[in-house]
C-alpha cells in the first residue's frame, strides 16, 4: 500500500492504518529502537507506542514521508526510554558510546531558549549533511541517527571498519568547523 493510501486510512480513523504501518515499517521502526536500547522486547514496546503517536498525530499531521516520520517518532521514543533507563541505573548502555562522539561536536540544552537554538542547530546539521558525500553522508546516518556499531556499518557497507572510523572522524572535524563557522560556540 503507498503512504499516501496509508495517510488517507489514518485521516479516516480507519484501524487498518496501524496494520499497514506496522506490515510497512515495523522491522524499520524497531530496527532503529533496537539500536538505540540494545534490547529486543524494549524495542518492542517502542514501535507499539510510535504506532499510537502516529495515530495520536495524523490527523491534523499530514507527513509527506512516512518513513521519516515514523522513523523519527521511533528514534524519539527510544531515546525517552533510553535517558529514563539510564537515569534510573546511571550504568552505560551501547548508545552512550555514539552519543561521546558527537558531544564533541554538539552539547544539548534543556531550557526554552536552548530549544530554539537546538531546532537552529537540526537545521544547520541537516544543511551540512546535504553537502557531504553521499558515503560519507549514509555512514554518519546510520551511526550518529540509527546507532548502528562500526562493526554493523561495515557489515551494511562493504567498507572497513577502521575506514569508517576513520571516514566519522573526519565527518565529525568538518562539523565541528561548520558549526563553529556559523556561531555555534562548541
Amino acid at each position: 500500500m503507498e503512504d499516501r493510501e496509508i495517510v488517507e486510512l489514518f485521516f479516516a480513523r480507519d484501524e487498518q492504518a496501524l496494520k499497514e504501518v506496522s506490515r510497512k515499517y515495523g522491522s524499520y521502526c524497531h530496527s532503529i529502537a533496537d539500536h538505540i536500547l540494545g534490547n529486543h522486547s524494549d524495542a518492542q514496546e517502542c514501535v507499539n507506542d510510535t504506532w499510537i503517536k502516529a495515530w495520536n498525530s495524523i490527523p491534523p499531521q499530514r507527513p509527506e514521508n512516512m518513513s521519516s516520520f515514523l522513523g523519527r517518532i521511533a528514534r524519539n521514543t527510544a531515546l525517552d526510554r533510553w535517558r529514563h533507563e539510564t537515569r534510573q541505573k546511571r550504568g552505560g548502555m551501547n548508545f552512550d558510546a555514539v552519543l561521546d562522539e558527537l558531544a564533541e561536536c554538539v552539547s544539548g540544552s534543556s531550557d526554552p531558549e536552548g530549544e530554539v537554538s537546538r531546532k537552529l542547530l537540526a537545521e544547520e546539521i541537516g544543511k551540512f549533511l546535504r553537502s557531504l558525500a553521499k558515503t560519507d553522508r549514509v555512514l554518519f546516518v546510520l551511526r550518529y541517527w540509527h546507532a548502528y556499531s562500526i562493526p554493523e556499518i561495515a557489515e551494511k557497507t562493504g567498507i572497513s571498519e577502521n575506514n569508517i572510523s576513520v571516514r566519522l572522524s573526519r565527518v565529525r572535524g568538518k562539523l565541528r568547523t561548520y558549526l563553529k563557522k556559523r556561531g555555534y560556540d562548541l
